[in-house]
């Protein structure tokens, strides 16, 4: 079937991207689903750091690609050997896609399956297949087993989670990733019972997410941590309990005064340096340092190792939440049925494809949380 898909064909590409236009939205042919595939029709993709960090090239991809890996669609065909979904269900899409037999899997933790880094350095579903081509025939990549910035894509049958069709699906897209990335990264990576501590760095939709996850977890202290006044203003009306501008030296020594030394749990979501740096410097003795945020995959942090054994410091990686999808999921949207996750304050706009170049340069300078495609008008 043809459809309208927005093609990366270059990375790197200079800003402002209204004008080199990275994103080429043309028509395109996609396959019909093979064995254990489905077609969705894409209701709403976000705009998501992770998208834009492949336009600047800071994690090279096969080109041509489509991106967009968090998003929200409706079934509309079902590939051989699906019997537990059928047209007309509604899904989140799954960014991490995962076998369900190899050891991580087996172990409860699907989103380091070795099955997502394999099909996504090959451009290719977890299937094995490429199910996109140009209009002379010229095979286009995927992007995380997905490729959401199209009217409809085909996917793999692990690669989304039914919903219930009375959540709105534009708000259900938020789940896809930075619900999952961000809450997860406070509830499930860094555990936060009620009465704890929490400090979080970068307030981007992740970041945002995971205030809200601090929230609904009961936190007593939320330290909120953003280069942006404007998104500190929100933190704090959504929660935060203390909030302070980075991008200044005194930023660490003044969060440190501020807490007695150190924060027991830091969560880092902004995906650069500096921001783990300032992670690492406002942890406490005995504290933990989480980071679930992806920098330029060559990107490299150093820390004292002496004080990292005598004063009993972790570090973690936190990669989508440390969720398994079909078990978070549904506690997640429990969670927003009940307003503890209230992901509709992080829209900032709904945009079509013409708008996409523009959207990455609002997302770039920070201006906005979340930008919804939605390709299908």
């Amino acid at each position: 079937m043809r459809i309208k898909a927005a093609v990366l064909y270059q990375q790197g590409l200079p800003r402002p991207y209204a004008e080199t236009r990275p994103m080429v939205v043309e028509e395109v042919e996609l396959d019909p689903p093979g064995p254990g595939e489905l077609l969705i029709e894409v209701a709403a993709a976000g705009l998501c750091h992770s998208d834009l960090s492949t336009i600047e090239n800071q994690r090279p991809r096969p080109l041509p690609i489509v991106i967009g890996h968090e998003g929200a669609g409706i079934v509309r065909e079902v590939g051989q050997g699906i019997t537990d979904l059928k047209p007309g269900d509604h899904v989140i899409t799954v960014f991490a896609p995962s076998c369900g037999n190899c050891r991580y899997c087996v172990r409860g933790r699907p989103n380091i399956c070795p099955t997502g880094n394999a099909a996504r350095a090959a451009g290719q579903l977890p299937t094995g297949t490429k199910r996109l081509k140009r209009l002379d025939g010229t095979p286009i990549n995927h992007n995380s087993g997905l490729s959401l910035y199209a009217q409809f894509a085909v996917v793999a049958r692990r690669s989304c989670v039914k919903i219930d069709k009375d959540i709105p699906l534009d708000d259900a897209a938020i789940f896809g990733c930075a619900v999952m990335t961000g809450a997860g990264a406070v509830l499930n990576t860094a555990g936060i019972k009620a009465g704890e501590e929490v400090a979080i760095i970068g307030l981007g939709g992740v970041g945002m997410n995971a205030l809200f996850g601090a929230v609904a977890a009961g936190a007593e202290r939320i330290i909120a941590i953003d280069t942006n006044p404007r998104k500190l203003e929100m933190a704090k009306q959504w929660g935060a309990t203390d909030v302070f501008l980075a991008g200044n030296d005194d930023c660490a020594a003044a969060v440190r005064d501020a807490t007695d030394g150190g924060v027991d749990k830091v969560v880092e979501t902004a995906g650069s340096i500096p921001a783990m740096q300032l992670a690492l410097a406002i942890t406490a003795r005995g504290g933990e340092t989480i980071s679930a945020g992806l920098p330029n995959i060559r990107a490299e942090v150093s820390y004292l190792h002496a004080s990292l054994v005598s004063e009993e410091r972790s570090i973690r990686g936190s990669y989508m939440g440390s969720c398994v999808p079909e078990r978070d999921l549904p506690r997640l949207l429990g969670l927003y049925r009940r307003g503890k996750l209230p992901v509709d304050r992080l829209k900032t706009s709904h945009i079509t494809f013409d708008q996409i170049n523009e959207g990455f340069d609002l997302l770039s300078d920070g201006a906005v949380l979340r930008q919804m495609l939605r390709p299908n008008g």
